[in-house]
Order: C-alpha cells, then structure tokens, then sequence
C-alpha cells in the first residue's frame, strides 16, 4: 500500500497524505487558530504538525509508513550552487527523522499546477500559475523567482514552456530590476482601497463591481506592459511588495496610510479599474499559452486564481474551451500538488479520480455535554429527521450553521462547516455581513444543485467555488441575497457525490422549488473555518445564529419553536 506526503511549510501550513488513492489534507491554521497560518518574521518556517499528525491517525499508518515526501521549495534566489541542498537540509531537521530522510524539493509552482492538472481528469492541458511569488529560479532560466509560469502537461511529462522572468529598466539612481509579479501589484492596489482590517484583495475584488473602471484605467494600465510572446512587465516598484509608496492619480495621493480618507465611491473607481487591468493581463498570458500548447484546456492555479471574477473571464476569454481552477489554488494546495506528483510520476500510481467534493480532512467530533449558554438547547439523535428539520428551519427563513462529515480542505466553506440561510431576501445578507463583520458590499455566495443550475445561472461554475459566473435576470430576483451588485454570483455547483450538503439541499428544493442556498464559512472575524463541534458551538452562540446542525444533533436559539416539525420528537434526548 504506497503511502506519499507533500507538505507545504510557509503560510497557508499544510499537509497531504495520499495513502491507497485516497487523500487526506488539511491545514495547520484549522488547528493554531491563525488564518493562513502565517508566522511574526518573513522567512520563519513552521512544520504543519497538528495537519500532519492528522493525516497519519486518519490513514492508520505511521512515518515509517511513508515512501516519498516532497515539498515546495520557497528559498529566495541562489547565491551559489548549493542552494537547493542547503534548504532541503534545514527542512528535514524540521521533521522526525524518517521524513527527514526521504524529503525532495519540488518547485512551488509546479506544485501548485500539479495540485489542480493531476485532479482535473484532463490528458493534456495547459498550465498557468500566478502568484506573488514561488521558488528560485535556476542560473539557467534567470535570476528571480518563479511570478507567472506556463506549463504543457500530459501524465508522462511536465514541461515549462512559458516564464515571465524580472526585467532590467532606468531608475533615479541607475538601472533597476522590476518584477512582473501580478500578485503583488493586485495586492499593492487593494492596500491603498481597502482599509486594515479587512481582507485586500478579496475585498477589492467586490468593491469593483461598485466602480467605474474608465476613471482610472489609462493611468494603471500604463503600470502594466504587456509585451510579444505573452510577456508582462510591471512599472517599478508595483511589481514587489510596496505598501509605502505613494501612488498619484488625478492630483490624489493614494497610500495604505491615507486609504481611510477616500471616499467609498472613489475607491471602487479604482478597485474596478485595477481588477480590469489585472484581468487583462493574466489573459494575455493564457492566450499565449493557447498558442503554445494547443490544449483545449487551461488549468489555472497559484493565488491569483483566487480571484473568482478574473475566472469568470477567463473561462470567457481566454480562448481555452475549459477552465479547470485547482480545489486549493492558495499555498495551501502546494502540499496537494506535492503529494500528487509524488503519487503520479515517481509511483507511476494512476490518477485519481476528478473530485466533487474537498471533504479531505478531520470529522467534527461530538458536542460537548456540558450545558449551552445564550439560552441556546440541543436536540439529539435526529437520525434522518435532521435534514428535513433543516430545511425547513432554511425555508422559514432562519440562518443556520451546518457541521456535517469531514472538513474542506482550502479558503472556501464548500457544505462541511459552513452558514446556510434562504438567498430569497436581501435582508438575509445584511444581516449575516454584520454577524460576521464583513463591509456590507462584500456578497455572499450560492451553491446550488448541479443539474438544476443551469436554469439559474449563466456560465460553467464549478464544485469549489472558485469562479464567478452571471445570474439569470429573470431568477436574480428569487435569490437577491446571492447576487452582487454586478449580477454576479461565485456559484458552488453540488454534485450527487458530495458528501455534505446535497440531501439538504435537495429536500429544501422539494420545500422551495429553489435549488440554490445561500453559503458562508462557519467563523468569527479573522479566524480560519471553524474545526470541531465544540468550536461550531461557540460560533453559533456567538455569532447570533437561529441554528445549528452538527451530525445528527440540532442546537436550537432561544426564540426557535420547531415544535410542529418536530411533534414525534418527543421521549429524544433534549436539553
């Protein structure tokens, strides 16, 4: 029984253990309580040691157990030929001895392609990863790292076709490298049009859709060349990391400092033209790599394919037929992508099947017996009376938290732990974006039924909600509370696999005749998704929620009656 583990040790700390076709994965943040699991100092590495030792109880193996294990390499450019055995070595003391040993590098961003192409079902496809930045590159390509890389892949080869590579230009005190990182220039933007304290660049991302992207769109497109051969320059300094310098629009001073100041209206303005200028250039890089490979379809992945509104265009306009975004294209996924090459090329095991689901990591656990504080009750050993008593707490229009088998692995709420509620008010929506402190122009984002979205929404959506698509004008108006301001919606499609939400969702269609709820991640402000049942608990109370289901068990608000639904409950162990 082959056993492999890719591990991913800076932010976004991950672990992923594929054992007899099978992957376990999770994130170390699940457990530190840390979003991205990020450390206090650049350059600090942390082991994902709660994800890995979860991985190992799951699959009933030990280290001895594991054949290869492989991680993304992330040591800034070389400064002499032994570059690559120095960081292998300072990983291996990081793990027990038995890993240690058998640990290989493997290069970030081919871990993060991997981790999308080796799970898409596709023979050949193009690969494109865009980020803020990956491994070192060789002497031999350029000096830098990996920003925006392009890739031919079949399942017998992985081949770099396309690297956008730094770039020598004039500066006030002589010639300067500039980076074409899209990464950082999208992030330094979304600094200086989104306040501290709410996410950057998921936050610009929204807000665009307020704005008018022709106010400031000749000024940042003159930020960003996009050259022959798929080429992409960024003006100095907004291709690195830059939250100090000013940029100066129309006589406006915009920092991360002054960002407060602006108003909201302006800063959409901006937010909609960086989004397009943004957009334009990671399209401009697929269509090249369209030229270059031939492939019908293009897997996209690394941070930027984060961004859900550029992969609604993409899918578009890319000149690709299909669009295939990895399940975790964040850094997190770069264990998935490790574990998997070692799985498909150095095992020469067969390739998994395409997933309809992320249910990779750990069951809830049981709800504490001690007693619920708010005033809050439990109702135990629903059995199969839970998912209709559900849905029609849903359909009467209460929000509910729903906990059910084992936890998505990545930055969405995909069924397992997440907050559900009817999409037919908009009400709804403002009501949840207070509960959980998000800007009130921030969506919130559908799943639905597989088979029935297509009468709902326009455009292919996928199992992992990673791309926008266009809502049906004549549906929007039966879900507003999932419909953003631009008429868009970042669907989550439901399969008949998924192990989580799908009866749910099926019996409030019955109840309904709407396929589609409303579905946002189970946590507070600034933390990851929600573990455990005793976590959930908390989160339910806290936050305000009318509901909360976990397995087989409801625990109820004060002011929830479900006495008429649940009139042959009685003799069940309530408290």
């Amino acid at each position: 029984m082959p056993a492999v583990l890719g591990l991913n040790f800076h932010h976004d700390t991950s672990a992923c253990l594929i054992v007899d076709g099978r992957i376990h994965a999770a994130e170390e943040e699940r457990w530190s309580g840390v979003k991205h699991n990020r450390t206090t100092r650049k350059g600090i590495l942390t082991t994902p040691t709660h994800a890995l030792d979860w991985c190992l109880r799951s699959a009933g193996i030990t280290v001895d157990d594991i054949d290869h294990v492989w991680t993304p390499s992330m040591r800034p450019s070389p400064r002499h030929g032994s570059w690559a055995s120095t960081e292998q070595a300072e990983l291996a003391t990081m793990l027990p001895e038995p890993l240690g040993r058998r640990l290989k590098l493997i290069s970030h961003h081919t871990a993060h392609v991997l981790s999308g192409y080796l799970l898409s079902g596709e023979e050949h496809a193009a690969g494109l990863v865009i980020d803020a930045g990956g491994s070192a590159l060789g002497m031999d390509i350029a000096t830098g790292r990996e920003r925006i890389t392009g890739y031919d892949l079949s399942p017998h080869s992985i081949d770099r076709v396309h690297q956008v590579t730094p770039a020598i230009a004039p500066g006030p005190s002589g010639p300067m490298r500039t980076h074409p990182s899209l990464g950082h220039f999208y992030r330094n933007l979304a600094l200086r049009v989104i306040p501290p304290g709410d996410e950057a660049e998921g936050s610009m991302m929204a807000l665009a859709a307020f704005g008018d992207p022709d106010r400031y769109y000749q000024d940042l497109r003159g930020l960003v060349h996009l050259g022959d051969a798929g080429h992409v320059h960024v003006a100095a300094p907004w291709g690195s990391y830059d939250r100090n310098t000013p940029l100066r629009f129309e006589g406006d001073v915009w920092t991360a400092q002054s960002v407060g100041s602006k108003p909201l209206d302006t800063r959409a303005d901006l937010a909609a033209a960086a989004q397009r200028v943004f957009a334009e250039a990671v399209i401009h890089v697929a269509r090249h790599l369209r030229h270059l490979t031939a492939a019908r379809t293009l897997v996209f992945s690394g941070g930027c394919a984060l961004n859900s509104h550029l992969n609604g265009t993409l899918a578009e306009e890319s000149g690709f037929e299909n669009l295939f975004v990895a399940p975790a294209p964040h850094d997190a996924g770069t264990a998935v992508g490790a574990a998997l090459y070692a799985w498909n090329y150095v095992l020469g095991q067969p390739l998994l099947p395409a997933p309809e689901d992320a249910d990779w990591g750990p069951l809830p656990g049981s709800l504490p017996g001690k007693a619920l504080s708010g005033g809050y009750r439990r109702v135990s050993g629903l059995g199969d009376r839970l998912v209709p008593t559900v849905a029609a707490l849903l359909a009467d229009h209460h929000v509910v938290g729903w906990v059910q088998g084992g936890m998505e692995f990545g930055p969405r709420a995909l069924g397992h732990r997440s907050i559900l509620a009817h999409p037919g008010r908009e009400a709804t929506k403002t009501r949840l974006n207070t509960l959980k402190q998000r800007a009130d122009f921030r969506p919130l984002a559908p799943l639905a039924l597989a088979e029935e979205a297509d009468a709902w929404f326009l455009g292919d959506a996928d199992p992992f909600m990673n791309r926008v698509v266009r809502a049906r004008h004549c549906k929007s108006g039966r879900m507003p509370a999932v419909v953003h301001h631009d008429g868009t919606a970042r669907l989550q499609t439901v399969s008949r696999g998924h192990s989580g939400v799908r009866p749910l969702l099926e019996e409030f269609y019955r109840l309904t005749r709407v396929p589609v709820l409303l579905n946002t991640s189970l946590n507070f402000k600034g933390t990851p998704i929600l573990r455990t049942a005793e976590q959930a608990v908390d989160a339910a109370v806290g936050l305000g929620l009318d509901a909360l289901a976990v397995e087989d068990t409801l625990v109820l608000a004060p002011h929830v009656r479900i006495d008429t639904v649940l009139s042959a409950s009685s003799g069940r162990d309530c408290a």
